[in-house]
């Protein structure tokens, strides 16, 4: 049984407008999100959401099931969403193989019994960025690459927001229970995104910020729209978003980041905007 994983309860708004940066940081940021040669998992109480990676450097590495889950294995009552952001990689799924390039994404269906990782190249592995929601259906895994995804342009260059969101594992694509993934690229000389800022209290949220600058950071922020707060992020660090809050983030430099969320309804456009003069 796997035992790299942390458990992250839900807070509310009301207790993170009292925490301070470090409080903040503790609560909802996750700082290692991958594990090299072991699948490290943070489980949120936020519709018992879970986010994690592995690099699988030296070995095949088995998705094993976790105590909090209570299950004989990972997807007996959950499904997963997985993307690449390393080397060329494959997802073996009940014996069937998937390869996976860079940005390229998996959805793997509740009953799943037997799932292992590998990496075509040591020298240059695979990086799964991983999420996973509850399920209660068991629909079929498929493999999305980035020619599939439905791509949708927003933004300017004139508002330092001009972006291609690509959605990746949607229902628009592919049959899901809640969970929900794409990537947002920001573009050169962009810096702000989800700018204006929404919130959807019908679903959580987790960001996982990457092709980030070492000597660059992106500032997250994130509470009620009258009552913001921000995080510091560098890259590939992800952070959890609760439904009450708004996400959105600016950098010192274009970056890119992975959307994936889940609660109550598949339905993207599902979100209540906030007027950035509303801000506060």
């Amino acid at each position: 049984m796997n035992q790299d994983y942390e458990v992250r309860y839900a807070v509310g708004q009301r207790e993170a407008n009292q925490m301070g940066t470090q409080a903040l940081r503790d609560e909802f940021l996750i700082e290692d999100v991958f594990g090299t040669d072991t699948v490290k998992w943070v489980y949120t109480h936020y519709d018992r959401y879970m986010a994690g990676g592995v690099i699988p450097k030296s070995k095949k590495i088995f998705l094993d099931t976790l105590d909090p889950l209570k299950s004989d294995y990972f997807l007996e009552r959950r499904e997963m969403g997985i993307i690449n952001i390393g080397g060329k990689g494959t997802v073996t799924a009940d014996g069937t193989e998937y390869s996976l390039d860079y940005k390229e994404a998996l959805y793997l269906g509740k009953s799943t019994k037997e799932v292992f990782f590998s990496s075509d190249q040591n020298s240059s592995p695979a990086k799964f960025y991983l999420n996973s929601a509850p399920a209660h259906h068991a629909y079929p895994n498929k493999k999305v690459g980035r020619d599939d995804a439905e791509i949708v342009e927003m933004g300017s260059a004139e508002t330092a927001n001009a972006r291609t969101i690509r959605k990746l594992i949607v229902n628009s694509i592919v049959e899901t229970c809640q969970l929900q993934m794409g990537m947002t690229e920001l573009k050169s000389g962009s810096v702000w995104n989800t700018m204006p800022a929404h919130v959807h209290d019908r679903r959580m949220e987790v960001y996982m910020y990457f092709e980030l600058p070492e000597d660059q950071a992106v500032s997250h922020f994130m509470g009620a729209p009258d009552e913001t707060r921000h995080v510091w992020m560098s890259n590939e660090q992800a952070i959890i978003s609760p439904p009450w809050s708004i996400h959105s983030g600016s950098g010192t430099s274009n970056y890119t980041f992975i959307w994936g969320m889940a609660g109550e309804n598949l339905d993207y456009g599902d979100m209540d905007g906030c007027p950035i003069p509303e801000l506060r």
